[in-house]
């Protein structure tokens, strides 16, 4: 799964990537056609007004995780067709540009599935808009296009639990980095932001390394299973830091950096190079 948010007149909408297409939260979705802050309340009423839509409700909503302030939490989601049906039990004003608005986001997927280049140029332009320099752009975007062929092989190598995924990708970045991804974040004062999202050229770099180097190795052994795959992750994460320490060692500096994009305008362009 992968979670993302829209927004609709100011209203956010929390949305989770479910069997490649984009499921709502139900809650954000009635918060943003009605007046009344009582969601819960509001959607009791709403089944009782309309008796096919509570019969069919089981059908239509699904109870998926979904990322909040207080980290992932199962939330009644319903996709596009669904939400469709729940707006029609919805007497409101914003219901018709609300259908125009979902249609276009929900039909983003289907476009970045038949054509993947839409979902890069939109990520690309979402960076360029926040500030990111060209050249930190095109390195977070070959580190992604490397992070997803190092998942796609702990795939096909039997290791298919998200926690499994969090403690390989903290394996490699401990080896690489000599700390902890939270430890890292902690360092950059980050909190729910994406670490790759705040790391400086260099960081990103050798983030990169240590991911090739993984997928390379895990191919090479053979690694099956999340144990196998583990050693294969350390042994990719090493490659990266003892290039690290090379560099640290030349040039006396730390590869690790406390500098993010949360940070004053001067460290921001540190964080690109420019």
């Amino acid at each position: 799964m992968t979670d993302s948010m829209v927004v609709f007149k100011g209203n956010k909408i929390r949305r989770v990537l479910h069997k490649n297409e984009w499921w709502f939260v139900v809650e954000d979705i009635v918060l943003a056609l009605i007046d009344s802050s009582d969601v819960k309340q509001y959607v009791q009423r709403m089944k009782q007004r309309d008796p096919e839509l509570a019969k069919g409700w089981v059908q239509i909503v699904h109870t998926l995780e979904v990322s909040t302030g207080g980290g992932k939490q199962k939330m009644n989601c319903a996709n596009t067709e669904g939400v469709f049906r729940i707006i029609q039990s919805i007497p409101s004003p914003k219901a018709e540009p609300f259908k125009r608005w979902l249609a276009k986001v929900g039909y983003e997927r289907v476009q970045e599935i038949e054509n993947p280049e839409l979902g890069t140029k939109r990520t690309r332009a979402l960076f360029k808009a926040k500030g990111y320099s060209d050249e930190w752009i095109e390195k977070r975007m070959r580190g992604i296009a490397i992070r997803e062929e190092l998942t796609d092989e702990w795939k096909s190598r039997d290791v298919k639990q998200p926690k499994e995924y969090e403690i390989l990708t903290a394996e490699i970045a401990k080896a690489a980095f000599g700390i902890t991804p939270s430890l890292h974040k902690n360092l950059k004062g980050l909190k729910r932001e994406n670490l790759r999202d705040h790391m400086t050229d260099l960081e990103l770099i050798f983030t990169m390394l240590g991911e090739a180097s993984t997928t390379e190795i895990a191919r090479v052994d053979d690694a099956q299973g999340f144990i196998e795959n583990k050693h294969a992750a350390v042994k990719g994460g090493s490659v990266a830091g003892k290039a690290r320490k090379d560099l640290e060692r030349k040039t006396g500096k730390k590869v690790v950096s406390s500098e993010n994009y949360l940070s004053e305008p001067e460290n921001r362009k540190r964080l690109g190079r420019k």
